[in-house]
């Protein structure tokens, strides 16, 4: 059984934010391994059901220089307050717009789409950030918005009805270049 101050380092933790937590010291190396992580597990994910949790004033009051920022922390405002999303999807080449939309507290999953090894092993460190390998380079333009939203229906991550928030660049396959965020529908006709 974890004590009381292992329980508040834990949920502290998640609710500072934190991208990760681990095991240390005598937990690491004790004779309970597989309890100690599925203690851990239930903390975590207490403690992000916690009503602070769902409430940023992250860079509330200041300015952006950047449009990829700007896309990414309004499409993570519009996610989490528009009834109805059910998840985010982020195109993304290198990995920057989910590691700014993973700041923003949220409890919906961030998808970043990404054709390349080293974007879906750096994003996966990111709060709330799970990779789908997805090659938009091969897909029409005008398809791309559809086929990743039926990858999400297929993984049983949406169904038909939820609103799904999608972030990507008008130049596909070129870094830097988050300026699009559209809302769609699962089940309509997506562009």
């Amino acid at each position: 059984m974890p004590t009381r101050a292992e329980v508040s380092d834990v949920a502290n933790a998640v609710m500072d934010y934190t991208d990760a937590v681990m095991l240390s010291a005598e937990t690491a190396v004790g004779d309970y391994p597989k309890e100690a992580v599925e203690a851990m597990v239930r903390i975590c994910l207490g403690a992000e059901k916690h009503p602070s949790m769902h409430q940023s004033k992250h860079r509330i009051h200041e300015s952006m220089e950047r449009v990829d920022e700007a896309i990414a922390l309004s499409s993570m405002y519009a996610a989490n307050h528009l009834e109805g999303v059910a998840a985010i999807i982020c195109m993304t080449e290198t990995g920057a717009t989910p590691r700014l939309m993973s700041r923003i507290k949220s409890s919906l999953p961030i998808f970043a789409f990404s054709r390349h090894h080293s974007t879906q092993h750096r994003v996966v460190m990111f709060r709330g950030v799970q990779t789908i390998p997805f090659d938009s380079a091969k897909i029409p333009n005008e398809q791309t918005n559809a086929l990743a939203v039926s990858e999400l229906v297929n993984r049983e991550v949406v169904s038909e009805g939820d609103l799904v928030v999608i972030t990507k660049g008008d130049y596909v396959n070129a870094q830097g270049g988050t300026n699009t965020m559209k809302i769609v529908k699962v089940g309509s006709d997506i562009r």
